[in-house]
């Protein structure tokens, strides 16, 4: 089996598992997350900070946004660039009214609502999704890519977090040369600084 192969034989393990949480247990769950998110000191001494919206049964990680809004953060929400097929970063101030349906039902930032983000440099704190996780800091994405395009283009090192369920740890991921690892995972269970000897 191929890397290719291996990597969407264990995508589609890890979203069936994922998938059979409650609904209440997966907020559950992604409170806790959100909550020693907010207790790492790489969060706390940023000022801009680039989450996500949630699709699916993913971690509910418009909490992380609305928390980071809380706490005076300025939050970059990322928008599908169909034409490009890189994500562009808008800044976010009010979801309600910010943002909308997008890519693949993706609530993503309005365009004409949003300041677009053009400096990268001033990212110091991303929130990554994700669908599995190694206790080293292997991410296994979506497959489209997306997100490895955009710390390609970020010219110094922001610090990527992972915030996941336990269920999303497992013990090994292929990687490949453009996959970059995380530095923290947090799971409702534990705060993991990862060990980064691969980057």
């Amino acid at each position: 089996m191929n890397i290719q192969a291996r990597k969407r034989a264990l995508r589609q393990s890890i979203i069936a598992d994922r998938e059979k949480l409650p609904v209440a247990e997966r907020l559950r769950l992604s409170r806790a997350i959100v909550e020693s998110t907010r207790n790492l000191p790489v969060y706390q001494q940023a000022r801009t900070v680039l989450g996500y919206l949630n699709f699916g049964a993913e971690l509910v990680a418009e909490l992380w946004v609305r928390q980071a809004l809380a706490d005076g953060k300025q939050v970059l929400l990322p928008r599908v660039n169909r034409a490009s097929r890189h994500l562009d970063l808008y800044r976010v101030q009010d979801l309600e009214h910010d943002v909308a349906p997008g890519s693949w039902g993706i609530r993503e930032p309005v365009a004409e609502r949003c300041i677009k983000e053009e400096a990268l440099g001033t990212v110091e704190f991303i929130l990554l999704p994700g669908v599995a996780f190694t206790r080293e800091g292997a991410r296994l994405g979506y497959g489209g890519g997306f997100y490895d395009k955009l710390l390609a283009q970020i010219p110094h090192r922001p610090a990527l977090v992972a915030g996941a369920f336990a269920l999303q740890v497992v013990q090994e991921i292929p990687q490949e040369s453009t996959d970059r690892n995380v530095e923290w995972l947090v799971t409702e269970a534990e705060m993991i600084r990862c060990n980064l000897g691969r980057e």
